[in-house]
């Protein structure tokens, strides 16, 4: 498929910093760059290809810096479909990546969890996911790309490894990905849940079988930032997202300083 970044006129500092690794930050985690070594920040109004996000907590721009020792290029923010956006739109920023020379991306997101052993403040490693939005980023052609393994089982060896050293409560599951904006009804919850998912959200899943088909290696973490709906007593908002997710930022931090695989 065709790359709309492949041709793009970038600063130097840009152009000269060929990040290894891609990192896309969800709702309530943009402030995990406060703390790295920022060579370059490019917000996504200076890229007239890029779509602009209104949603609190998506900053909207693209940090380059160092990142466990590694080169990389972190997203802070994303689009969704629920603003309105297309699914090739809502991938524009993996594209984006994959044309400044990321080959390995890392996609996070805020979930709600489904999984009564996996408690709000937690963070889950995301095994395989459910597309429930009704469309993809390959519309439009034959695009036939094999999803046996969307998250990459060596990257996801490593992470394992890395949180049982640091003490950071690291989960596996499924992690259904649906339209929005509107939070699930308990019924939807009970239903996801049979069919596999362990966390519930409104991204990713669009950004993974983009980043797949352009052959990116895959990690992706949910934090876990809520109940959803039937499994606590609370009323859902986004508000309560973005404050776990900012206490929770701590620890995918120090997951990530354990260091990044090579390869």
């Amino acid at each position: 498929m065709q790359n709309e970044f492949a041709d793009l006129q970038l600063p130097a500092t840009v152009r000269d910093f060929q990040p290894e690794w891609g990192l896309v930050l969800g709702s309530g985690l943009g402030p995990f760059v406060e703390k790295l070594d920022i060579t370059h920040a490019l917000p996504f109004c200076e890229i007239a290809e890029l779509p602009q996000s209104a949603v609190p907590g998506h900053a909207g721009r693209f940090v380059f810096a160092e990142l466990a020792g590694k080169r990389a290029v972190i997203a802070q923010g994303r689009v969704h479909l629920y603003e309105g956006h297309t699914a090739r739109a809502v991938t524009a920023g993996v594209r984006f990546m994959a044309a400044v020379g990321v080959s390995k991306l890392i996609l996070t997101n805020a979930a709600g969890t489904a999984n009564p052993d996996f408690l709000p403040g937690d963070w889950m490693m995301l095994t395989d996911h459910l597309n429930l939005t009704h469309t993809t980023p390959l519309l439009g052609g034959p695009h036939f790309f094999d999803m046996s393994e969307v998250y990459s089982q060596r990257l996801r060896m490593a992470f394992a490894k890395n949180a049982r050293e640091p003490g950071v409560m690291l989960h596996e599951g499924v992690y259904a990905g649906l339209l929005g904006p509107q939070y699930e009804t308990p019924a939807e919850v009970r239903m996801l849940r049979h069919l596999g998912a362990d966390a519930i959200g409104m991204s990713t899943v669009l950004e993974a079988i983009q980043a797949r088909a352009l052959g990116m290696e895959i990690a992706g973490f949910s934090c876990l930032t809520n109940w959803a709906a039937g499994l606590g007593k609370r009323p859902l908002s986004h508000a309560e997202v973005l404050e776990v997710g900012l206490s929770a930022a701590g620890n995918f931090a120090r997951l990530l300083a354990r260091g990044l695989p090579d390869g």
